[in-house]
């Protein structure tokens, strides 16, 4: 089955769209303001209801959510299960090799001269190193292309923005990356997704009827 890059884009079109909108926006905020303004804009913007929930919505976007989504898919169709967790495992081998390349530091080292102006939730480990880019909102990105190319309707794209803005927004919030990282992060999880997508799922052996099964539905 011969899957193009603009097969994929076309069944992703309404994610790929908003996507670029939010995008242009992003950079143009990256261009007004600086890095820590930027940051501490989020950061400082702290609520009990907020300290909550953020921990939760940034395990989203954590490896081992996915690995579960990927075990639940195997339920319906191994051939949407393979393509969840090699995806997940491409881009996120991809994001560490970014990570060791450019060796950036997170907001606990930028900023360790002046922690007391930081927002720290208790019970979250603060990392230190390799900020750039954030893993948790490359997964949380490339899974909403994946879930939107899979899915019939797409109006799902929306809440799968969502789903991945709200991942970004955590990690500042939590102070375990800027604002750039998220970007950068979103950026490689979407093309990567992309082009892993259109790479596997061209293979002829998915679309057979025995990966079109799962453990429980057979058909």
């Amino acid at each position: 089955m011969n899957i193009g890059i603009k097969d994929v884009l076309k069944r992703i079109r309404p994610f790929f769209i908003i996507y670029l909108v939010l995008l242009s926006c992003c950079l143009l905020v990256k261009l007004l303001f600086t890095k820590d303004d930027i940051y501490f804009a989020i950061n400082t913007r702290h609520t009990d209801f907020l300290d909550s929930i953020e921990p939760y919505i940034t395990d989203l976007g954590n490896g081992w959510t996915i690995v579960a989504l990927s075990a639940l898919f195997t339920l319906y169709s191994y051939r949407i299960a393979l393509l969840t967790i090699t995806t997940f495992l491409v881009t996120s081998l991809a994001v560490q090799v970014a990570k060791f390349i450019f060796d950036a530091p997170r907001p606990k080292l930028y900023f360790k001269d002046q922690l007391s102006k930081l927002h720290f939730v208790k019970g979250v480990e603060i990392l230190s190193h390799n900020s750039f880019p954030s893993g948790h909102t490359l997964t949380a990105f490339a899974t909403g292309v994946l879930i939107t190319y899979l899915v019939k309707n797409k109006g799902w794209s929306v809440v799968l923005i969502l789903y991945g803005v709200m991942v970004g927004f955590s990690r500042i919030y939590l102070s375990e990356h800027f604002f750039e990282d998220v970007v950068g992060g979103s950026v490689l999880g979407v093309f990567l997704a992309i082009f892993w997508i259109r790479f596997l799922d061209s293979r002829k052996f998915l679309h057979t009827p025995g990966w079109n099964k799962g453990l429980i539905f057979k058909s």
